[in-house]
């Protein structure tokens, strides 16, 4: 089966090699094309068998599922371009979390689902996020399964989690790759550790967290129970944590929320919803 990415920026790139290096798919099987052709041209580079087409409409003809990773104000017009191509027999996947499935399918007769990757996926490890289309054939929802599989643990949810579960999933990463920077720094400012060092010691610690959840050792809740001995350092560093952090969290939530919302109201018309 032939593989179909549209678009090869950041997150397009990441799938794209997820599932090649999980041997989800072969190289041949797959086929890319990206608005500056020389980014497609690199992941060929890479694996020299990827096929790299010259438009959107060479991708949708030639391959049998199709990933549409291009930005989210773009996708309509390649949809609305292509349309006569996404034949019943296909499966169109959008990787933007505001695109909902259900304007997919007001467009095209093919099967439709929305796919939310992670970065931790091109360790191929961490969650993807699965929604699909009311129409979306059971053989293509065993497909998409079968081939996230591979390279994550797909998660199949509701549209109306999809937000706070891409903050979780995809969001996440980065919002914890900040606070675990700013905990790196205030170590180097306020005590004689250098940056290196305390880098490295931080980015193993995490390494050995995920271990240990992988591994189910502990729970979250559990994990912080063995560690704060009762009246230990870790229980006062807690105390400054519960203090200072406040709401901050729920007030990021707040904003993804309302700029996704933002986000929703502006494509909806662009789908004509």
């Amino acid at each position: 089966m032939k593989i179909g990415i549209i678009g090869t920026g950041n997150m397009g790139t990441i799938l794209s090699e997820a599932l090649l290096d999980g041997k989800a798919v072969s190289p041949s099987d797959m086929i890319v094309t990206n608005r500056t052709k020389d980014k497609a041209e690199m992941l060929k580079h890479k694996y020299k068998d990827v096929i790299v087409t010259a438009s959107p409409a060479d991708v949708i003809h030639h391959s049998a599922l199709i990933f549409l990773c291009v930005k989210p104000q773009d996708m309509h017009a390649v949809i609305a371009q292509n349309k006569a191509s996404l034949t019943a027999d296909k499966c169109l996947v959008s990787i933007t979390s505001p695109i909902q499935v259900s304007w997919l399918e007001s467009m095209v007769s093919c099967s439709c689902a929305r796919v939310i990757p992670s970065i931790t996926n091109r360790a191929l490890s961490g969650v993807s996020l699965v929604t699909f289309g009311k129409k979306c054939s059971a053989q293509w929802r065993r497909t998409i399964q079968s081939l996230l599989s591979q390279i994550s643990a797909p998660v199949e949810i509701e549209e109306k989690i999809t937000r706070v579960s891409s903050d979780i999933v995809s969001c996440g990463p980065a919002f914890f790759s900040y606070i675990t920077r700013r905990f790196i720094n205030a170590a180097v400012a306020e005590t004689n550790i250098d940056e290196a060092t305390a880098t490295i010691l931080a980015e193993h610690m995490l390494i050995g967290l995920g271990e240990l959840l992988k591994k189910g050792y502990y729970s979250l809740p559990t994990l912080e129970e063995k560690v704060c001995v009762k009246g230990g350092i870790t229980g006062e560093g807690i105390k400054v944590l519960e203090a200072e952090l406040d709401d901050v969290f729920e007030k990021v939530y707040q904003t993804t929320h309302k700029k996704y919302a933002d986000e929703v109201t502006h494509l909806k018309g662009t789908f004509g919803h």
